[in-house]
């Protein structure tokens, strides 16, 4: 017994100094936070050294926005789904291609590490981390390497959720055409969402689809990948809640008896995705900032303003 007061004893600074960490995040869960002000959150206590260091927030991150993104899928009807995708094939296809070439032009240039310069071109290009995810194995890139590109794509993921929906507003875009630029111009899923679900439904939903139908094209770009650089094919991370959200969109069309339940799953997967951009902010530290460095942070933000800039034109004006 006293042992046992002991040891909650020597643990109660721990509880003390990571309890605002958990209550921020339980609070999340509730509409009064906003996507942009759980990312601030996370970052403010990852910066106070408020974060557990125990706690793997990467993997937690990963599975959390899986189950939530196969939650979405819930909410999507299958025939909007289908039409915002043939809709948009065009500017899908052009923007990886474009992104890409791009990507490996502006490398040459700038004399940047190849691996580093195509991770950040492909998660520019299809979906942010996860597609870093998917290649990086692919071609044997060092850990150093995946962590620039991520820390890199993380910024500026940070920036698009809170710039990309005051430019709609500034552009008096539709919920849709919104939904569509979002997709294209914003690299990861989550921040995508966050940047959606703050400017409408509609926009949210086709966003979100968009978004997941070019990130079945990370499959292919591994595997090119793989064979450019003499990497492994057996060794690509397979996105497999991909699929899972097809089917959860599937499951609804066929049988609408449970939309009540359906939609239910849907309320709650928006706010989990609060919850990943909260735990995404806890993972941004100043130290990763400074890690990435000058030039794999000028190939990303050229990427990126060169396919924003681009798929707006052609939504407004095409």
């Amino acid at each position: 017994m006293a042992a046992d007061k002991q040891t909650l004893q020597q643990k109660y600074p721990l509880i003390k100094k990571y309890l605002p960490f958990f209550l921020i995040a339980s609070l999340c869960l509730l509409p009064i936070i906003s996507s942009p002000i759980a990312l601030i959150l996370g970052f403010t206590l990852a910066s106070l050294g408020l974060v557990p260091a125990n706690l793997d927030i990467a993997s937690l991150t990963k599975r959390l926005l899986s189950y939530s993104i196969i939650g979405l899928g819930f909410g999507i009807h299958l025939q909007t789904a289908i039409s915002a995708t043939l809709d948009n094939l065009p500017l899908i296809l052009g923007s990886i291609f474009f992104t890409l070439v791009l990507g490996y032009l502006l490398t040459k240039a700038l004399g940047f590490d190849a691996k580093t310069g195509l991770l950040i071109s492909t998660g520019t290009a299809i979906c942010g981390g996860s597609a870093i995810a998917a290649v990086a194995p692919a071609i044997n890139a060092k850990s150093e390497q995946s962590a620039i590109a991520l820390a890199t794509v993380f910024i500026l993921n940070s920036v698009a959720l809170f710039l990309f929906p005051a430019l709609g507003h500034l552009f008096a875009m539709s919920q849709y055409d919104f939904g569509v630029w979002s997709a294209i111009a914003i690299h990861d899923t989550s921040s995508v969402v966050g940047a959606a679900s703050a400017y409408g439904e509609e926009a949210l939903t086709t966003a979100t689809t968009i978004k997941l139908a070019r990130a079945l094209w990370i499959i292919p770009i591994a595997i090119i990948s793989a064979l450019l650089f003499g990497g492994d094919k057996k060794k690509i991370a397979i996105p497999y809640f991909i699929g899972c959200y097809c089917l959860a969109i599937a499951i609804a069309h066929w049988f609408p008896q449970g939309q009540s339940a359906y939609q239910a799953i849907f309320e709650l997967s928006k706010r989990v995705l609060v919850l990943c951009l909260f735990l995404i902010g806890a993972g941004i530290t100043v130290s990763k900032m400074r890690a990435a460095g000058a030039k794999p942070l000028m190939l990303g933000v050229t990427l990126w303003l060169s396919v924003g800039t681009g798929s707006l034109l052609y939504i407004l004006y095409v």
